[in-house]
């Protein structure tokens, strides 16, 4: 490629700094294979006259782009692009056990010239904007796990809807969105009545929803229809200081620090998970299948939904689908 073809655009009055504007630029070449490997980049001096840029700012750039393995220089020739080299940014709320599963399917199913870099949220919509805000350019592409606030959408729309999948929870979408969602609320709702008959080995259930956690307030709404449905007692549980379980409840909880709350108090009760009360929790993990002889869960596939942000990556094709949410019967209920 003659070096003359590929032109910066550098704003000036950018708060963006300006060696990190040529960084973005030929990442976003790169991504969009407008360059490719073995192409020739404008020289330095080049950059600095037809940018009104100081030497030190391109070789700071250049310095960036080496490190990154995405240019290489030759001496006495110049600098070329190393290989078809591409970052994505997985932006996901907390790291859980379940989290975990995510992103290693995630990775594993990306080719090795895919570099993914991973941050949080925690649900604090300041650090979503500086997520956001900040990498906007730097990435082929984005796949953003996205929570309730009013603030997230116009985030968003600062990232081109093409590069954007959102994972995991509906909410703030738009019609025209990438999206892999699990569905919080008639799934679990259907999953409730396949366990219904061993519900209905206990007087009533309580659903532990404690007002330190973000799941999706749908589920609760889904647990009270489920309930009068079927003539079920019931109870939502929100301060976790009132959590103490009795003989013959049934207990279905979205927190894993309350499922801790509830094996405790169990161990202080003498009673015996599955007979004595009953616990249906929220998100299957690797260590659930073995504590207790076994914790019954309701569950997306997040082995599943990794494989489709990955699969989004890879394929320059739209995508909108749920992962199916599913019911695992153990010894607890």
């Amino acid at each position: 490629m003659n070096e003359k073809s590929f032109v910066f655009n550098i704003n000036h009055e950018s708060d963006i700094p300006k060696y990190q504007q040529l960084v973005n630029s030929i990442n976003n070449a790169v991504a969009e294979n407008f360059l490719n490997k073995g192409d020739l980049l404008p020289s330095v001096n080049n950059i600095c006259k037809d940018n009104k840029l100081s030497r030190d700012t391109v070789f700071k750039a250049y310095s960036i782009l080496k490190e990154q393995n995405v240019i290489e220089s030759v001496p006495n020739k110049g600098y070329y692009v190393a290989g078809e080299t591409r970052k994505v940014l997985l932006v996901l709320d907390t790291f859980k056990a379940y989290k975990e599963v995510l992103y290693h399917s995630f990775v594993n199913n990306l080719p090795d010239n895919i570099i993914t870099d991973v941050q949080f949220h925690h649900y604090n919509i300041d650090n979503f904007k500086t997520i956001i805000n900040n990498s906007v350019g730097k990435y082929y592409k984005y796949v953003v796990m996205n929570f309730d606030h009013k603030d997230v959408a116009s985030v968003l729309n600062n990232i081109s809807n093409e590069k954007l999948l959102l994972i995991d929870w509906n909410i703030h979408s738009k019609p025209k969105n990438n999206y892999v969602f699990q569905d919080f609320g008639k799934a679990f709702y259907e999953s409730l009545t396949e366990a219904v008959d061993l519900f209905r080995k206990y007087k009533s259930i309580d659903f532990v929803y404690p007002n330190f956690t973000n799941h999706p307030i749908e589920t609760v709404t889904f647990f009270k229809k489920f309930c009068k449905e079927f003539g079920f007692d019931y109870n939502v549980i929100t301060n976790p200081k009132e959590f103490d379980i009795e003989k013959n409840k049934a207990y279905v909880g979205v927190s894993d620090r309350m499922l801790g709350v509830f094996l405790e108090q169990c161990r202080e009760k003498d009673f015996e998970p599955g007979v004595d009360v009953g616990f249906l929790s929220y998100n299957e993990t690797p260590m659930k299948k073995f504590i207790y002889k076994g914790i019954s869960v309701v569950s997306t596939d997040f082995k599943e939904l990794g494989t489709k942000g990955a699969e989004f990556i890879t394929k320059d094709e739209p995508m909108q689908c749920y992962v199916p949410t599913k019911l695992v019967i153990r010894e607890s209920l």
